[in-house]
C-alpha cells in the first residue's frame, strides 16, 4: 500500500514531548475505559489499547494502577469526551478532542483559544465532514514484512499500510482501518503476537489545505495553545 506520509508535522507535532501532558491524557483514557468496560484488560479492548499507549509514552506502572483505582472509586470525576470543531487561520480545519468533567469550563476555554489564535469555533458537523475517523496502529518494523502483513490483515479491516517515521526519526509501520474495524484489527494483531507501539483513534483529513511555512506557523501557534489546555487530549488538522 506504499509509504504513509503524515500530514504536515512541523514544530507543532513535538507536542507529545511534554511528558506530564501525555500522562494526564492516558490517565483520563484509562478512567474512561475502566468505567465503560471494567478493569480487566482481557475483556476490555479499550483498556488494552490504553495500556499500549501508556507503554509508548513511558508512563510508570504505578501511575497506570493509580488511574485504574481512581476509575473504580466512588468519588472519581466522570469524564465526558467531547469533540469541538472550528477553523484556524488560513482556512485550516481543526478538530479538538477533549475529556472533561466540566463541559461549561471546557467549551469556554476552547472558544477563547480559537479567538485568541485568530480562528473561529464552529458548530457540530461544520468541520468533521472533512475528516474520517480511523484506527491507527504503529508497529516496530523489525522482523516484519509489509507485503505479508497486508495479505494477513486485509480481511480484518486493514485499509492502509505503509512506512513512516516517529517523532525521533525512527522507522515505523503504520496501519489504518475504519473506526468500526478497530477492534477486529486490534485482535488480529494480538493473535499474531504483535504489540503495537501505539494504538489510537484519529481523525484523518480526506482533503488538505495547502499552506506556506509562515501560514503553518500561524496555525501551529493556535494548535499549541489548544493543546496546552488541561482538558484537551488531541488536536487534528488538515494542513497539507
Amino acid at each position: 500500500m506504499g509509504r504513509i506520509f503524515e500530514v504536515r508535522k512541523a514544530t507543532m507535532f513535538a507536542r507529545w514531548d511534554r511528558m506530564a501532558k501525555q500522562f494526564t491524557r492516558v490517565g483520563k483514557e484509562i478512567v474512561i475505559a475502566v468505567k465503560a468496560g471494567g478493569p480487566d484488560p482481557a475483556t476490555n479492548p479499550a483498556l488494552r489499547r490504553c495500556f499500549q499507549n501508556a507503554r509508548s509514552v513511558g508512563m510508570p506502572k504505578d501511575r497506570v494502577e493509580a488511574a485504574i483505582k481512581r476509575a473504580q472509586g466512588k468519588d472519581t470525576s466522570n469524564y465526558e469526551e467531547i469533540l469541538y470543531e472550528g477553523y484556524g487561520p488560513h482556512g485550516v480545519a481543526l478538530l479538538v478532542e477533549t475529556a472533561t468533567d466540566n463541559h461549561v469550563r471546557t467549551v469556554a476555554n476552547v472558544k477563547s483559544h480559537f479567538n485568541k489564535g485568530n480562528g473561529a469555533m464552529g458548530t457540530s458537523g461544520s468541520v468533521s465532514f472533512q475528516f474520517k475517523k480511523m484506527g491507527v496502529f504503529k508497529l516496530n518494523p523489525t522482523g516484519l514484512s509489509i507485503d505479508d502483513l497486508e495479505l494477513e490483515l486485509i480481511d480484518f479491516g486493514l485499509e492502509e499500510l505503509g512506512e513512516s517515521n516517529d517523532d525521533n526519526g525512527n522507522p515505523i509501520i503504520v496501519l489504518r482501518c475504519a473506526f468500526v474495524d478497530f477492534g477486529n484489527l486490534q485482535k488480529a494483531l494480538e493473535d499474531k503476537g504483535l504489540t503495537p507501539i501505539s494504538a489510537e483513534l484519529e481523525w484523518i483529513p480526506t482533503t488538505t489545505v495547502p499552506v506556506t511555512d509562515e501560514q503553518a506557523e500561524d496555525v501551529s501557534k493556535l494548535i499549541e495553545r489548544l493543546e496546552q489546555d488541561e482538558d484537551v487530549n488531541k488536536v487534528f488538522h488538515n494542513m497539507g
